[in-house]
């Protein structure tokens, strides 16, 4: 484990960086929100563009990973909600406090970090993980709280959803990097290059972004956090590694990428949904906060575990 830690160690000193440069007000909120917005719409985009424009759909899709991720990732999103409303909490309290233990940074942490772990034949998993987060748990969010407050599914709804998911530029990137790939002639050498150079940008930019965010978090309602944190951190991954290496007996190594993905702490857009719609974004800040600072233990655990049944030694 000494030895992982060690390796996952640096991306969390660039979150330690970000996050001392937004405490000091050196970074400030607008700059950090520019830098979020860079982030998403250009560098991670290329970088993701890249990739798949660098795979085939083949190599992507693979239902037994997708059904497995689906399977431990709907269970511990269950569990939280049950939590939730057995504590008294509305529908979209619940929605929203089952998306913190659910859904992890994967784009901003997950993608660069288990990449450069564990080599380039992660990528197809991990993007497997995003696209089940986007498209499935990402539309779940927004139907249950827009539905609990108009009492009724609705088009509206269904159109709220697919809006949502043609405007976000990780799965628009996705999408139009298959397109290319599937056409059997890859990226131009001038293409690839410039998307090469700007997705360069995606790692560090994201983990300094994700840090100089957290600065303007806070730690309030710390109880419900701290188990929001425990079901993202711990829950989350033991639920899927049940799911893949026991229930749907997933490729080794795909599965330890899944488990890695679903350790990764609270995912930075929940706090943007949570504070669009209104619903407990304090309760949702404070899990971030709580859950980034506990994964630099517990994501170096669980890669630790994970690693022999993936070929890589502990």
């Amino acid at each position: 484990m000494w030895e992982i830690f060690l390796k996952t160690l640096p991306f969390f000193a660039l979150i330690g960086v970000g996050y001392g440069a937004g405490r000091t007000r050196f970074f400030t909120p607008e700059a950090t929100a520019y830098l979020t917005k860079f982030v998403f719409y250009f560098a991670l985009s290329a970088m993701l563009f890249r990739f798949s424009a660098n795979l085939s759909l083949a190599e992507i899709l693979d239902w037994q990973f997708v059904w497995a991720y689906l399977a431990g990732t709907m269970a511990v999103y269950l569990i939280v909600t049950a939590v939730a409303l057995a504590r008294k909490r509305s529908v979209e309290e619940a929605a929203v406090e089952a998306q913190c233990g659910a859904i992890g940074n994967v784009g901003f942490l997950g993608i660069p970090m288990l990449t450069l772990l564990f080599g380039e034949e992660a990528i197809g998993p991990n993007m497997l993980v995003l696209a089940v987060d986007l498209i499935v748990f990402g539309s779940l969010i927004v139907i249950l709280i827009t539905g609990s407050r108009d009492g009724r599914m609705s088009v509206g709804i269904l159109r709220t959803v697919g809006l949502g998911l043609l405007k976000n530029p990780m799965i628009v990137s996705i999408v139009l990097g298959l397109a290319v790939s599937s056409t059997g002639y890859g990226l131009p050498q001038p293409v690839n290059e410039f998307v090469s150079i700007l997705g360069a940008a995606a790692t560090p930019g994201a983990l300094f972004a994700i840090g100089a965010s957290l600065a303007t978090k806070s730690a309030e309602r710390v109880a419900v956090a701290g188990w929001l944190s425990f079901a993202k951190l711990v829950l989350h991954p033991g639920l899927v590694a049940f799911a893949a290496f026991v229930l749907f007996d997933v490729e080794p190594f795909a599965a330890g990428v899944m488990v890695a993905a679903a350790a990764l702490p609270v995912a930075g857009n929940v706090y943007i949904l949570a504070q669009h719609y209104g619903v407990a974004p304090q309760r949702v800040s404070a899990s971030i906060l709580i859950s980034t600072a506990a994964s630099i233990l517990t994501v170096s655990a669980i890669i630790a575990w994970v690693a022999p049944s993936m070929g890589l030694g502990g």
